[in-house]
């Protein structure tokens, strides 16, 4: 029988393990979602299967560097307080350190590599023994890295004990460390959702033309443009980074803080990309 991908998501859905082994179990059960569950269970993921009905809406994100890549991973939990067990906290420390080393192309294939400090199990199974140890759905949301260059600097800040964790990449030098986590710190306070308006997808702008037009109904023809102009640069100092009033000087947008730094060290500093991931939203 051929195992499709709509299979291996609703067994991974029901069970909370990871796609290369739900697939595995799909194939040695012939298909069969409920054997392959008996499968998992029999394989030593048993308290992991019967956990996974649960939601796991708490957790903690957490980075971690060396010299070459810095990591960030969402790790989820039903209760915040299993996401400030000890166990949990060491088996979050452990995934992102080796988020760090391997510098992982997508989250399937993280989980499935071999752990670094017992290389008899991968790190889903891993995760598998702290379900089984903690007594709850824990799970591996999301993975990604960022890698250093000699022109680059990284601001890494995370907020509510890693509730939220924001990273900002500049490009220009590789000393501008403080600035990109000043604008780090601006975005986890401010949630921007795009770095730029030309970052904004076009139907999200279209759309908010098509709201502009129908608040100006009415008004003569040749100023209806300008005010639809002028609520979209609105827009756009709301949702885009670099257009915000920066949080500790609301004098300067977020763009002209960073060209100031520039000036003042005479490197030309440019900020190129953010995240800001939210605990629960991945």
């Amino acid at each position: 029988m051929t195992i499709t991908a709509a299979m291996v998501k609703e067994l991974r859905d029901r069970t909370g393990v990871g796609m290369t082994k739900c697939k595995e179990a799909l194939e040695a059960s012939g298909g069969s979602v409920e054997e392959a569950i008996s499968f998992l269970r029999k394989q030593g993921a048993a308290s992991a299967v019967k956990k996974a009905g649960r939601e796991a809406k708490e957790g903690k994100i957490a980075f971690a560097e060396n010299g070459s890549t810095i990591a960030v991973v969402e790790v989820a939990a039903e209760t915040d307080f299993v996401a400030n067990n000890e166990r949990f906290v060491e088996f979050l420390n452990d995934v992102v350190n080796e988020a760090a080393k391997s510098n992982p192309a997508d989250l399937e294939s993280f989980l499935a590599q071999k752990l670094s400090k017992d290389p008899s199990m991968t790190i889903e199974d891993y995760r598998t023994t702290i379900v089984q140890a903690i007594g709850e759905n824990i799970q591996v949301k999301r993975v990604i890295t960022f890698e250093k260059a000699p022109n680059k600097s990284f601001g890494v800040y995370s907020h509510l004990g890693g509730k939220i964790v924001t990273v900002v990449e500049i490009e220009g030098s590789d000393q501008a460390e403080q600035v990109a986590k000043d604008v780090a710190m601006h975005a986890a306070a401010t949630a921007p959702e795009y770095l730029s308006p030309e970052k904004v997808p076009s139907e999200i702008v279209e759309r908010e033309k098509d709201v502009a037009r129908g608040q100006v109904e009415g008004k003569p023809a040749n100023i209806i443009d300008k005010i639809i102009e002028g609520k979209l640069r609105a827009f756009y100092d709301q949702i885009c980074l670099l257009n915000q009033k920066f949080i500790k000087d609301d004098s300067v947008t977020v763009a002209q803080f960073v060209e100031k730094n520039a000036k003042e060290s005479g490197s030309p500093l440019k900020v190129v990309n953010f995240l800001r991931w939210n605990i629960g939203e991945g």
